[in-house]
């Protein structure tokens, strides 16, 4: 019973908007599912994904959420990697985003891999890293404005802080069984000790930054709300619910979001954790030629539809 890798990665914007334009326009990604938060209905959750499909390690999830600027710290993720293929994409995207007015700080080599680091409109901490190729397969986004051969392949690695690396450690290792495989100092970060999953690659890693002198972290517009990890089947998913309660981790049991079934949780340093199936996928309730072009509701939801909607503002 182990992880697969990085399912998705939901942040928080107050510009959702803006947010939708710069995600479908400057970064090329397709909008696959456009909903509302299941546990807000008020508010948007929009999911962005770099491979046609919207398949699991590709979404880039946003809550809307009418709330201040991110205060910067620990006890939270602080960077979101986003896996091209080549030198030449990150070169190409170092051009894109300058003709965009999007900052950045050139290609540098970090941890072994090209890397460019820049932020969303909002502050949103970001990366491009050259993978390989690595990963599931990507079918590319036809509509996108960025070239098929350097859209945006999926999420990872994914950035951590903790001021205590030692119990967030155990969890990782003991609980999630992650592998700690190296170290590598970061020029702005510290130390950065990686974590992998499954049969590894940017694609299942988690980096995370022991900081003990920072001060915690205030959620805010521009940051990540929480991080979840693949798990393959239904039969892996309800195995991790008995596991994680073995160990009388505080949970949420299982959840059903409709397009996969999530169970959330807190590592030690407060960072919430969510394990997330693969399936049934962004297609069991759209055709997969239109997703993310109208309002989606999951089931329990639609009997409150045209009250959902009518709060919704429009974002194109």
């Amino acid at each position: 019973m182990n992880l697969t890798g990085i399912h998705h990665l939901t942040a928080v914007s107050a510009q959702i908007r803006n947010n939708y334009q710069f995600y479908t326009g400057t970064m090329g990604l397709r909008l696959v599912k456009r909903s509302v938060n299941q546990d807000d209905v008020s508010a948007y959750h929009l999911f962005y994904s770099g491979d046609k499909r919207g398949m699991p390690g590709n979404d880039l999830t946003f809550f809307d959420w009418d709330i201040p600027r991110e205060q910067r710290g620990t006890h939270s993720i602080i960077r979101t990697y986003l896996r091209v293929n080549g030198h030449s994409a990150l070169t190409w995207w170092g051009d894109w985003l300058t003709e965009h007015g999007v900052l950045h700080h050139g290609i540098t080599e970090l941890d072994g891999r090209a890397t460019l680091f820049f932020e969303d409109p909002e502050g949103q901490r970001l990366a491009l890293v050259d993978d390989g190729g690595a990963g599931d397969p990507h079918e590319a986004y036809d509509k996108s404005l960025v070239p098929a051969a350097n859209q945006i392949r999926g999420q990872g690695p994914i950035m951590l802080s903790v001021p205590d690396l030692r119990m967030t450690d155990l969890l990782l290792t003991e609980v999630l069984h992650m592998r700690q495989v190296r170290h590598y100092a970061h020029p702005e970060e510290g130390v950065v000790h990686v974590y992998e999953m499954g049969d590894g690659g940017a694609h299942a890693e988690l980096h995370v930054a022991e900081q003990p002198s920072l001060g915690p972290a205030r959620l805010g517009a521009g940051g990540v709300h929480h991080v979840a990890f693949r798990t393959p089947t239904d039969e892996e998913y309800h195995e991790w619910i008995r596991h994680i309660r073995s160990y009388r981790i505080p949970n949420s049991g299982e959840v059903d979001r409709y397009w996969f079934r999530s169970l959330y949780f807190r590592e030690p340093n407060g960072i919430l954790f969510e394990i997330a199936t693969d399936g049934p996928g962004f297609a069991v309730d759209e055709n997969p030629e239109t997703l993310g072009e109208t309002v989606v509701l999951p089931p329990f939801l639609e009997p409150r539809r045209a009250e959902i909607v009518a709060n919704l503002k429009p974002i194109d």
